[in-house]
């Protein structure tokens, strides 16, 4: 995991690049299979999680960016709008996995709010300003709709429709990067440790 002297660097190593299309693989799968099974959740930000975790927060959020583009391009073009929500996921993925967030499962799940805690910040005023406060997800919308039905100002329907979804969804994509990073080899952890020997 990232030291402080290239927490942020904007250098990218051999191990870094080959990582950025791994991450966005991740994203992509986990993404189309929670959009077939109709599942309340996203799991569109393992990989994001899983490569700030490896390599810090800079690769984080191009992964993070980039899956979101590519979605966009793909499935669904709404997507396009939260490349932001998953750059915040991915730089602080890369901070908190810095400051020791991933080498325990319960600091992971700990973590996994603070990545719901993010993603609902940037969410919420792109979903009033996109979607009139909507977030895509039927489970969330469904909140959305009872809120509004209640006669609730749209900002805290919108609010409320991204924690019931978000929360959960950081949770268990967190807990699943942590399970991915501790199953790998030291051997490859020791490559994005020790990254700023090689770089371009």
């Amino acid at each position: 995991m990232a030291n402080n002297r290239k927490l942020f660097s904007l250098k990218l190593s051999t191990a870094s690049l080959v990582l950025i299309p791994v991450g966005v693989g991740i994203n992509y799968v986990g993404a189309t299979f929670a959009q077939l099974l109709k599942l309340p959740l996203w799991l569109d930000s393992i990989g994001t999680i899983l490569t700030g975790v490896l390599a810090g927060p800079i690769v984080g959020a191009l992964v993070g960016a980039l899956n979101n583009i590519i979605y966009g391009l793909t499935q669904n073009p709404i997507m396009f709008v939260y490349a932001l929500t998953q750059i915040g996921i991915g730089l602080l993925a890369g901070i908190l996995a810095h400051l020791g967030a991933f080498k325990k499962l319960p600091d992971a799940i700990i973590s996994g709010f603070a990545l719901g805690g993010i993603a609902i910040i940037v969410s919420t005023p792109l979903n009033i300003l996109f979607w009139g406060g909507q977030t895509g997800n039927a489970w969330g919308d469904g909140v959305f709709a009872a809120l509004i039905s209640a006669n609730r100002p749209v900002w805290f329907a919108s609010l409320l429709d991204e924690i019931v979804v978000d929360f959960p969804d950081k949770v268990v994509v967190a807990v699943i990067a942590f399970l991915i990073f501790k199953a790998l080899p030291e051997t490859l952890k020791a490559m994005y440790e020790d990254e700023e020997i090689e770089t371009f």
